[in-house]
């Protein structure tokens, strides 16, 4: 592997426009939507609404909701990238979410904060300072 180990990453929802109004909310970025390629045919339609990417080396990723996938209870933690993951760890439950873990430190690697979404998916956020 020549790249980060992750390239993109999805958070499954079940209420597509209380999941978009969270992240913008807490993340102060505006999400666009993705839609299968014309092509691809043998391929469920979810709905996608993509983080903002950059052309560079690293991960972005989409909420999505589509049939028969729940939301909630899964297993892997995305952390977003902050200048101070107080600052978006303060708008999680004005959106709707829930604080898990508050801002701690994490030694030389900076400092981490643990949220749950309107949906029931844990998520992180890693700074610096």
């Amino acid at each position: 592997m020549n790249t980060n180990a992750v390239c993109w990453f999805e958070i499954y929802v079940n209420n597509m426009v209380r999941a978009k109004s969270f992240y913008e909310a807490v993340l102060k970025e505006e999400l666009t939507r993705l839609d299968n390629p014309d092509e691809v045919k043998d391929f469920p339609q979810p709905e996608m609404w993509a983080f903002p990417m950059k052309q560079e080396p690293g991960a972005s990723g989409a909420i999505c909701k589509m049939d028969g996938v729940e939301a909630g209870g899964n297993s892997t933690l995305v952390y977003f990238d902050s200048e101070d993951c107080s600052v978006e760890l303060a708008r999680v439950e004005p959106a709707g979410g829930k604080v898990v873990v508050p801002k701690m430190s994490i030694g030389e690697y900076g400092f981490i904060a643990i949220a749950q979404d309107t949906e029931g998916n844990n998520i992180g956020f890693h700074s610096m300072k």
